[in-house]
């Protein structure tokens, strides 16, 4: 079941129990805007980090804060109605400590009233991916290409090309389902290991980059809206809005140099 035919919010069970069912559908929002036009077709609303680079012109995801995160999730939590809405944790704000990231998390949790947070990594964040959910802050893990180790994975590769490298990532999976998280992202991974990995993990497998075999698909909003002037292979333009709107930007600039904006319709006149 979609979330548009829900009377109320998706939550985290609903979510586990789409296992080999029916397609998640999961998008990132950043703003109240943008989650009000997601929202109804959603079933989970990310509010990623990837706002550092897509709202803020950032040079990369290493820059947004927890602070910043709080900001667009408050603001993302004023359209949600039925999505499940995640945060993502920045880097820098858990991987010190589990209570590092208990403390971080928590303040996500009550600070804009979404469901859930995210955080990267598989064998490495068991024990804080456990102490999260022991502690009743659910959890959606990501693993594969992590963009907050991309100096370490040595840029935006794909995973999982080399045989050699799939049973770390299986570890990964393993790994971050066993700790309790609810559900996990597999980004940038070639289509037979992510098809092997949802087959063999008992969680809802989220897939960016990771082929249809996945239990869902997430996107960036802007991306698929055609609004960014770069997209990665994975994406599908479903919108040309970016074409559109330069468009419109002409059209009003056009206007306002003819003086035929504002007319009489959209000018307030004097009673007669």
């Amino acid at each position: 079941m979609s979330a548009q035919n829900q009377s109320q919010s998706v939550t985290v069970p609903q979510i586990m129990r789409r296992k080999g069912l029916q397609p998640i559908v999961a998008l990132t929002a950043y703003n109240a805007l943008m989650a009000g036009l997601v929202d109804p077709y959603a079933d989970i609303i990310l509010v990623g980090d990837s706002l550092a680079m897509v709202e803020h012109g950032m040079a990369s995801t290493l820059e947004a804060t927890l602070d910043l995160m709080i900001l667009h999730g408050r603001s993302v939590m004023r359209s949600a109605r039925q999505a499940l809405v995640v945060v993502d944790l920045p880097f820098g704000s858990y991987e010190e400590s589990p209570e590092q990231a208990f403390r971080s998390a928590s303040r996500v949790l009550r600070e804009t009233g979404c469901t859930a947070v995210k955080l990267e990594g598989g064998v490495a964040m068991h024990e804080t991916i456990a102490f999260l959910t022991q502690r009743g802050v659910p959890v959606m893990a990501h693993i594969g290409l992590t963009p907050q180790s991309v100096m370490t994975l040595g840029g935006f590769k794909t995973q999982g090309r080399d045989r050699a490298a799939w049973s770390a990532i299986e570890a990964d999976a393993v790994a971050v389902a066993e700790a309790g998280a609810f559900a996990v992202v597999l980004e940038g991974i070639v289509e037979p290991l992510a098809a092997r990995i949802t087959e063999n993990i008992a969680i809802p497998t989220i897939g960016i980059g990771a082929s249809a075999r996945c239990d869902g698909q997430i996107l960036v909003l802007e991306d698929m809206l055609g609004l960014t002037d770069r997209a990665p292979k994975f994406v599908r333009r479903f919108g040309a809005l970016g074409d559109a709107a330069r468009e419109a930007v002409r059209q009003y600039a056009e206007a306002v140099g003819a003086r035929s904006f504002p007319a009489d319709q959209e000018t307030y006149l004097p009673k007669k």
